[in-house]
């Protein structure tokens, strides 16, 4: 089957400040969506669909419907905390969005084939595309033997403050656990992590997650379950975030799905802090130098 890409963009970025999804770091204006996308083009995906924040609708849709128009198939969904199961509510004072395994879920009713996750500012390269596109289009609709593509950990830090990664162990080739670790950066030649106020130490090549998962429509029906649930028991909760790795975490505890790990020699960056975005438009430069991209990725 032909497989989908889903583009996680409502996130506005506290931490960058800017809307970061749309900043442009190409040598035409392109964004790091836009390699993405394009990427995704040219590994095979037919349709690429945009979970958006109500607040940057307008403005995303003046950017990119022009711009993919006649490219690749396009729909976009947006990601309310009202966008919930019927029968379930929350606290009236909530005003965070529900996190990613949500921002995954309001995308059930556009996406039809086996489809990537990935987040709008990370820049995964075009290796990562090809080996999971390829993966997702030998899948049935119906199956649960997802995907994620791995990056080791020391390749995906930022020089400008701290980071947020799953830490992932695997056996055969299969994911067994994710780990969020939270305040992860370099000091002293080691990389360490925060926990209970106290720095601890964690090893370089580690392989973590960054958010880019292959599903197929399957995954809606069990992750919906699960959300249920995460409501239900967080339903007073004003920041208690549903996350993908919980989801994929209990599918697997519970044999209802198995993931295997894809790995990519591409490098990855992407634009955590507003001082990252010098060294993304650098590598951008480099390797439009080297023709791994061209200069205007949408000339005709």
């Amino acid at each position: 089957m032909v497989p989908t890409l889903l583009v996680l963009a409502a996130g506005i970025g506290s931490r960058y400040g800017g809307v970061k999804q749309m900043d442009k770091i190409g040598p035409s204006g392109e964004s790091i969506i836009d390699y993405s996308v394009f990427d995704a083009i040219r590994a095979g995906f037919g349709k690429v669909v945009f979970v958006l924040n109500p607040e940057i609708e307008k403005d995303f849709k003046a950017i990119y419907e022009p711009r993919l128009s006649g490219k690749i198939e396009t729909a976009y969904v947006l990601q309310e905390l009202s966008n919930i199961p019927e029968g379930v509510s929350y606290n009236p004072k909530r005003v965070k969005p529900w996190g990613t395994g949500h921002a995954v879920l309001v995308a059930k009713e556009v996406i039809e084939t086996p489809f990537a996750v990935i987040n709008a500012d990370d820049f995964y390269g075009r290796e990562a595309f090809e080996v999971l596109g390829d993966y997702l289009s030998q899948l049935k609709n119906e199956e649960t033997r997802y995907a994620m593509v791995g990056y080791q950990l020391k390749n995906t830090l930022s020089e400008n403050g701290s980071v947020s990664r799953g830490i992932c162990s695997t056996r055969n080739r299969l994911l067994t656990n994710v780990v969020e670790r939270t305040k992860l950066f370099p000091k002293n030649g080691q990389i360490v992590f925060e926990e209970n106020g106290r720095e601890m130490p964690i090893d370089g090549n580690s392989l973590v997650s960054m958010n880019f998962w292959g599903f197929t429509p399957k995954y809606f029906t069990q992750s919906e379950a699960y959300f249920v649930d995460f409501i239900n028991e967080n339903a007073q909760q004003l920041k208690a975030e549903f996350y993908i790795p919980y989801v994929v975490n209990r599918l697997i505890t519970q044999g209802d799905a198995e993931v295997r790990v894809l790995e990519s020699h591409d490098q990855w960056f992407g634009v955590t802090y507003q001082e990252d975005k010098v060294v993304s438009v650098a590598r951008v430069q480099q390797m439009v130098l080297e023709g791994k991209y061209p200069e205007n990725l949408w000339k005709e």
